[in-house]
C-alpha cells in the first residue's frame, strides 16, 4: 500500500484523485516516510486525511523518485503520474498532529505492513 494525504474538504469519496498543477503527478508516500511530507506541507494543519491506496489497483503509472528538493537521506516517493482510481483507496483514516506538532502514523497502521522501501538503490 502506498499513502495519500488530504485536507479532509478536498477528499470526495467515490471521486478519482487527479494530480493538482503545476505537478504531473499526486504525491504519496510509504508507511516511513509519510511523515516528512505531512511535516513540511501540513504543518499546523488539524484537517487532514490519510488514504491508503493499492498500487495494483492504478491503470497509470506509478513511479518512486527523489523527493523535491532531494532528500540528503536519499529517500524517495512514490508518485501515480494521473488519477488515483476511487476504487484503489481501499481505507481513509484521521490523521491529526500528535500534541508536539509532529505526524506520525494512525494507530490502525503503526503495525501494519509497510510495503516498499523509503530507498531506492
Amino acid at each position: 500500500m502506498i499513502l495519500h494525504i488530504v485536507p479532509r474538504g478536498e477528499y470526495r469519496p467515490g471521486q478519482d484523485i487527479r494530480p493538482v498543477p503545476p505537478t504531473a503527478f499526486v504525491h504519496c508516500s510509504d508507511y516511513g516516510t509519510v511523515h516528512l511530507p505531512a511535516g513540511r506541507l501540513f504543518a499546523g494543519r488539524t484537517d487532514l486525511l490519510l488514504l491508503q491506496v493499492d498500487p495494483a489497483a492504478l491503470d497509470v503509472p506509478l513511479r518512486w523518485e527523489p523527493g523535491d528538493p532531494p532528500s540528503p537521506d536519499g529517500v524517495w516517493f512514490p508518485h501515480v503520474y494521473g488519477p488515483i482510481p476511487a476504487a484503489a483507496v481501499v481505507a481513509v483514516h484521521e490523521f491529526p498532529p500528535a500534541p508536539d506538532g509532529t505526524f506520525r502514523l494512525p494507530p490502525a497502521l503503526a503495525t501494519h505492513d509497510r510495503g516498499q522501501p523509503a530507498s531506492q538503490s
